[in-house]
């Protein structure tokens, strides 16, 4: 039987999920479980590496029972991004948890770069501002509280990585202690210029070159199955990318001009460049992806609590099962209940604020309430806040002479939501296009690791990309929208934290 099957690996916060994608692009067998996220002290977000790394061998066990490891071609990945983790290079083990993208613990070092002025110097090299959302500052605090964490790094002993490092590590029994360019974009370490680790921010975070990984194309062969239960010996791994990285590929968003969003427990809005552009203050620049023949580089907005938000929210005003699980059906039917949220605005800065704002001492508001207000007016407060921080980057955005707005391309477990999809191409004033796999950064990263193969060319892979269902904005609406926006600035400014005098 031929080998037509790729098998995508994407590994998220909330949860992870495995998916065979035939010859025509389509999606022929997944499995998922869910993960869990702990929150030690205020500010602070890990999981448990082993955890992470378990259920992704399981998915993927589930997935290559149900199509038969005989028909697999290749494994893909896709994964969150700057997470960092730790684990010793003898044994494997992991030096301590793996601090996610939303840990704000490094805050107070990040802050002492600011006042060293070193925001300029790394913005420049990385493209990147200065915040504990990347994982340079992550892994210095790793090192820092692992008993002679840096000498330990420093010899070698201690491997230092993002969760596809993490992952390709165990895949490869230990055989490949690699990661993907766009992944290394997000360390803070990556010299956007060179495509290399830099020597200047090694120095400065105080990370030893001999404890990161090679960093390869993100399509390209990283290495190959070893010693897994369940897993044959041999699998070919074509593919590691960014799972935000990976949603812009499925998009089929290549060339400057076009925008997409990624709606999750955070969200991420990213358009792609043809250069290292480091001039918006305000947003990233990174790297989309390596095809092995092209890079594309990235303009990004990371906004840490979207999806997460109104996870919060529905906790907060009881609407979960008793299982911490979000009831969707009154998420979809109380915001459009209601006319307005009646001046209730939800600012979710629950560890700091993400893109423009970038102030990770900023806390979550709520402001405006009056004695009307009831639980369907702050669930729609927190659905909006997610179309109002996609649009705050988006503004930020229309100051690169490249970036243009024509259709806003979604995609995500929030976008299944039909009224916060009018919501956002009300706000917007521009039609907003839905992928309509929900599995797209799966998908995306699959056609990498197919068009690694060999197997298609670039316009053979756009005819594969996923159908998209449109929503229209309405001109009188997008007038009262813009009004409420104003008033959503106002909040987000009680958020941003002012020192005493």
């Amino acid at each position: 039987m031929a080998r037509e099957l790729i098998v995508a690996l994407d590994e998220g916060t909330s949860n992870v999920k495995a998916v065979a994608i035939d010859a025509r692009g389509d999606v022929v067998a997944k499995a998922s479980r869910p993960l869990t996220v702990a929150t030690p002290q205020p500010g602070w977000v890990e999981q448990d590496g082993l955890t992470l790394l378990n259920a992704s061998l399981t998915v993927l066990r589930d997935v290559l029972n149900t199509v038969g490891e005989n028909r697999v071609a290749a494994l893909a990945i896709s994964n969150q991004r700057e997470t960092a983790i730790g684990w010793e290079r003898h044994s494997g083990r992991p030096i301590g948890p793996a601090l996610t993208w939303q840990c704000s613990r490094s805050g107070a070092f990040c802050d002492q770069l600011k006042r060293d002025n070193q925001e300029v110097l790394i913005r420049s090299i990385t493209g990147l501002p200065v915040a504990p959302l990347f994982s340079a500052s992550k892994m210095r605090w790793l090192l820092d509280n692992t008993p002679e964490g840096h000498s330990r790094a420093d010899s070698g002993e201690i491997c230092l990585g993002t969760i596809d490092a993490w992952l390709l590590w165990n895949l490869s029994g230990g055989q490949q202690f690699r990661c993907d360019t766009s992944n290394a974009s997000r360390t803070q370490l990556l010299n956007l210029h060179s495509g290399g680790w830099d020597e200047s921010m090694l120095a400065l975070f105080g990370i030893p070159r001999a404890a990161l990984p090679e960093i390869c194309p993100s399509g390209s062969l990283f290495g190959v199955t070893r010693g897994l239960a369940g897993i044959p010996d041999g699998l070919p791994i074509m593919a590691m990318v960014g799972d935000s990285h990976a949603a812009l590929y499925g998009h089929g968003l290549g060339a400057p001009g076009g925008v997409k969003a990624t709606y999750g427990t955070g969200s991420s809005v990213m358009a792609p460049l043809g250069q290292a552009d480091t001039s918006i203050t305000s947003l990233a620049t990174t790297v989309a992806w390596h095809d092995g023949q092209r890079l594309v580089y990235g303009l990004e907005g990371n906004i840490p609590h979207t999806g997460d938000g109104v996870a919060w929210m529905a906790q907060a005003t009881g609407l979960t099962d008793g299982k911490g699980l979000v009831l969707s059906r009154a998420l979809h039917e109380l915001p459009a209940s209601i006319d307005s949220t009646l001046g209730v605005y939800f600012v979710p800065a629950l560890t700091g604020t993400g893109a423009p704002w970038w102030d990770d001492q900023a806390r979550g508001v709520i402001c405006g309430l009056s004695r009307g207000v009831t639980p369907a007016h702050l669930i729609r407060a927190s659905l909006e806040a997610i179309a109002y921080q996609i649009a705050d980057v988006i503004e930020a955005m229309r100051l690169h002479p490249d970036f243009r707005l024509e259709t806003l391309m979604v995609d995500g477990g929030p976008t299944q939501n039909p009224w916060l999809m009018q919501f956002q191409a009300d706000l917007l004033g521009c039609p907003v296009a839905r992928s309509s796999t929900p599995e797209l950064s799966a998908l995306g990263a699959g056609l990498l690791a197919r068009r690694t193969l060999g197997q298609l060319n670039d316009e053979q892979l756009l005819a594969l990309m996923p159908e998209h269902d449109l929503w229209q904005p309405d001109p009188g609406r997008h007038e009262r929208c813009q009004q409420s926006w104003l008033g959503w600035q106002d909040a987000v400014k009680r958020t941003l934290w002012q020192p005493s005098s």
